[in-house]
């Protein structure tokens, strides 16, 4: 137990989760328990984690979420341990609604060189329906940006992939290739935007960022068969788009591979989208869990072939791996699945609340006597 690694999770606490601050202190090493000095307040070391109050083993529980995120069926895993199909499934959901606030504490804070972004959607089979898995990736470092489960293929679902794209974004230049979607055009050209202010009063112009380049690849169908590629400039120039293709060593044309590359990863980890499979899913939110547990392995506990370096001489491996979050410089070692999963959420920081009505009277200044 470091207390330097813990923080408060009491959330009427002015120091809740802030790390460094010297206000936690052990409470039992035997109980694994903290204490803040702030509020007084104890917390066990596994609170703000998907193993906080579980009663079977820590070792038990990765196993299992790891066989989860590599493609393994829920039935087979039942065989396989002798759990109850719904613990595994509470586990499964506790562990994705984890991951989700996880993927935005590192990715979605500005902090990522984009370069090139490609963006598509997948169609998953559920009970008497289909969703649309959207995602968007950063091309030079195979980051998944995030994704989003709807519905409905709307321009709802695709904006709110491409404002997480701007959110996750360090600078705004960079190039976009979607599919034939005319929602992704819509969504990038109305998200990708700053004010212009002229001084003048009233609200301010949007206009889109003039580093933005967007292009378009539109497939065209005969039956289930291919039968012609158009590849369209929707922003900027065609010459711009070839020299940040060269840039970042990812084509010589406008193309989706990378994504579609990363759309046959997820049918191949998550059971419920494999084609002409038998594990379909129920719920939005279910699918929505998984999507960002298998999300985050893949960036940060996942090494990328593509990805490798060459290691310092002297080194006994020629290369050295890295995984999609060491790339983007988000990390600099790969990540087991402990600590993926033991990694607590911290806390907003504290406001303090806002005192409504008359002051009290010892805080009023002394009226003056009248003479």
């Amino acid at each position: 137990m470091d207390p330097q690694a813990q923080f408060c999770h009491n959330p009427d606490c002015p120091a809740r989760g802030q790390r460094g601050r010297g206000n936690i202190r052990v409470h039992s090493r035997t109980e694994r328990r903290s204490r803040c000095t702030t509020c007084g307040r104890t917390f066990a070391a596994t609170q703000g984690t998907p193993f906080y109050r579980l009663k079977k083993p820590t070792e038990l529980v990765i196993v299992v979420l790891t066989w989860l995120c590599h493609g393994c069926p829920l039935q087979a895993l039942v065989a396989a341990f002798g759990l109850d199909e719904r613990t595994i499934a509470a586990w499964r959901d506790r562990a994705g609604r984890h991951a989700q606030p996880f993927h935005a504490h590192p990715v979605l804070s500005g902090q990522v060189e984009l370069d090139h972004v490609q963006a598509d959607e997948l169609s998953v089979k559920a009970v008497a329906r289909r969703f649309g898995m959207a995602m968007a990736m950063a091309v030079p470092s195979r980051l998944r940006l995030g994704g989003v489960v709807s519905a409905r293929r709307d321009l709802r679902s695709i904006t709110t992939v491409v404002q997480m794209v701007r959110r996750a974004a360090k600078g705004l230049a960079f190039l976009v290739c979607v599919d034939g979607l005319a929602s992704y055009v819509t969504a990038f050209i109305r998200v990708v935007r700053d004010p212009v202010r002229t001084g003048k009063p009233g609200r301010p112009r949007l206009a889109a960022i003039p580093g933005l380049l967007l292009g378009q690849v539109i497939k065209h169908h005969a039956g289930r068969r291919l039968v012609a590629v158009t590849r369209r400039v929707v922003l900027g120039t065609a010459p711009a788009i070839a020299a940040a293709l060269a840039a970042t060593g990812t084509g010589t044309g406008i193309n989706t591979s990378y994504i579609e590359r990363l759309n046959a990863t997820f049918r191949a980890a998550l059971c419920p989208l494999v084609r002409r499979g038998r594990a379909i899913v129920r719920g939005e939110g279910v699918l929505t869990g998984w999507m960002y547990l298998v999300g985050c392995a893949y960036n940060f506990c996942w090494n990328h072939d593509s990805l490798r370096v060459a290691a310092p001489p002297g080194e006994r491996l020629k290369w050295r791996a890295r995984t999609p979050a060491m790339a983007a410089g988000l990390t600099d070692h790969q990540w087991s699945m402990r600590e993926l999963l033991s990694a607590p959420i911290p806390l907003p920081p504290w406001v303090a609340p806002k005192r409504r009505g008359r002051p009290p009277k010892r805080l009023q200044a002394p009226q003056p006597v009248p003479t």
